[in-house]
């Protein structure tokens, strides 16, 4: 059988390869897939179902060989919100709705903008969510009892605070038996799935000597039906998507930011090239379908994506067979997960924050001290203290603002070492450099210092703008009026060097011609009278 595409030269040996890795994501996925969606305030089966449902669309969709999509930490604070406020069926409303708009956008080409977020602003909010999804498992790590789960992030550390006193020892030994597995495994056998193991030991401890003891996912959700559950559509009236709209259009942005980054990881670790739009339009649908069966909103993880590429994965096979391996599991052993305990849960999700902190990154952008620290700072601290949406927001419009000044004072206007010393019939010249770009956040500066040179009423102005790239609308208004000021006084304006973007915004706006064909010059010798 001949393949072609992403499965050109695709063989037997690959498909065992693509197996073997497929199986191990899947089994690193299934604790993941619960203690995200326990993290969103819903019932762990949803995790599963996404990691299913979503997990197989994303790999069979998408535009990444490797990519491996399902439930992720940057989606908890969010998802957790939306519920608080909004309740579950609401939630499915909006995770459709997203899927809509990655649809539409990989449709209207919108994949390689996702890229030209800044750095800092995504370094940001990564460690404010890492910080948030940490704090939040504190209580289940202690074993807390009747703590109330808020929206603000310092409600929540008070109502901690107040409810230490009801620790449970027991809770807290089973935590730690588990951290300590995740963190000797990380170091001492990489490529066993340490989130499974410490899952399963753990709670085999807590069964045989501690029953009844601690929280558990069967005390806390019920059992986890042996199946995927019937197909339905959630409530899509008028009112609930008009209400949802805010929601969906956050978990779109992040959701395809998300997944452009891990099919980047994925690209930096194997070579290849993703399709960023075909990328979106797999997200797209695998947010449609995941919420008809009661799936959370999916993307593509980073982690889980690393994982697949190191256990030898070749095509999006691997991907589809992770997601076959959680629905066996679900089919087999769903009933046994009513005995696993929240504080088993716990440390899986802390380390997860740990490892998505950026900490290293965040640590070093600080040490510059200088605007990009200013952007990181802004972004983490009101994603921490009030929500994405308030601090990403924050980070991008600062980002702007430095960036459109950083620009504009690349800007400048002087009078070069070689200008023009006559032109025929002219008793005054000024001859003037422009360099950089000349857009609305560097007009100032040009018409300020344009007008000035005008006060002296050259009869000859010109203008040498070989190294002006780049001009809008605003500068070529500027320009413009210089031309009208110049005239006044029967002077001329001359341009020399004009790149091909100002000429060719010129000529569409009329100002070329205006300022008369014969007053552009391609060299300063060229000016002779």
């Amino acid at each position: 059988m001949q393949f072609s595409g992403r499965y050109q030269g695709y063989n037997l040996q690959k498909f065992q390869k693509d197996l073997i890795a497929g199986i191990v994501v899947g089994i690193v996925a299934i604790p993941l897939g619960m203690a995200f969606a326990i993290a969103s305030g819903v019932g762990p089966e949803y995790g599963l179902y996404t990691v299913i449902v979503a997990g197989i669309l994303i790999s069979l969709l998408g535009g990444s060989k490797y990519q491996i999509g399902g439930p992720t930490g940057a989606f908890v604070p969010i998802l957790f919100a939306i519920v608080m406020q909004y309740g579950f069926e609401n939630l499915l409303v909006a995770g459709f709705m997203a899927g809509v708009m990655l649809v539409l956008f990989g449709v209207f080409k919108l994949g390689k903008i996702m890229k030209f977020v800044p750095k800092p602003v995504i370094v940001g909010f990564t460690a404010g969510i890492a910080v948030l999804i940490f704090s939040e498992q504190i209580a289940h790590f202690l074993g807390l009892r009747n703590v109330q789960k808020h929206e603000s992030f310092i409600l929540n550390i008070a109502e901690i605070g107040k409810k230490l006193e009801t620790f449970n020892l027991y809770s807290i030994f089973i935590a730690g038996i588990a951290l300590a597995i995740l963190l000797l495994s990380a170091r001492l056998m990489p490529k066993i799935p340490g989130a499974l193991v410490a899952l399963l030991v753990s709670t085999a401890a807590a069964v045989v000597f501690f029953p009844d003891r601690m929280a558990t996912i069967g005390s806390a959700y019920g059992e986890i039906p042996r199946s995927l559950p019937a197909l339905q559509l959630p409530d899509f009236s008028i009112d609930n998507m008009i209400m949802m709209f805010p929601s969906a259009l956050i978990i779109a942005l992040l959701g395809g930011l998300e997944s452009i980054l891990s099919a980047m990881v994925a690209d930096n670790m194997k070579g290849s090239r993703h399709d960023s739009n075909r990328e979106l339009v797999g997200q797209g649908i695998a947010n449609m379908a995941a919420p008809l069966f009661g799936g959370i909103p999916a993307t593509g993880a980073i982690a889980r994506t690393a994982t697949n590429i190191k256990n030898g994965a070749v095509s999006p096979i691997s991907g589809i067979v992770h997601g076959v391996t959680v629905l066996l599991v679900l089919l087999v052993f769903a009933p046994l997960a009513v005995h696993v305990p929240l504080a088993s849960m716990a440390p899986v999700l802390m380390v997860v924050a740990w490892n998505m902190s950026e900490r290293r990154e965040v640590a070093n952008m600080m040490r510059l001290k200088n605007t990009d620290s200013f952007v990181l700072a802004v972004t983490f601290l009101l994603t921490v203290l009030f929500d994405l949406i308030i601090g990403v927001s924050a980070g991008l419009v600062l980002a702007f603002v430095f960036f459109i000044r950083k620009m504009s004072e690349s800007t400048s206007i002087k009078t070069p070492h070689a200008a023009v010393k006559s032109v025929k019939n002219d008793s005054s010249v000024s001859t003037y450099s422009i360099e950089g770009p000349l857009f609305f956040g560097s007009i100032d500066s040009l018409e300020s210092s344009l007008l000035e040179r005008l006060q002296e009423k050259p009869k000859t102005l010109i203008l040498l703008m070989n190294n002006v790239h780049y001009m809008d609308t605003s500068a070529e208004a500027v320009l413009g009026n210089v031309m009208n000021r110049i005239k006044r006084h029967n002077g001329r304006l001359m341009i020399v060097g004009l790149q091909s973007q100002p000429r060719e915004l010129i000529r569409k706006t009329g100002l070329f011609h205006k300022i008369g064909k014969q007053h552009f010059f391609e060299h300063q010798d060229e000016i002779t009278g």
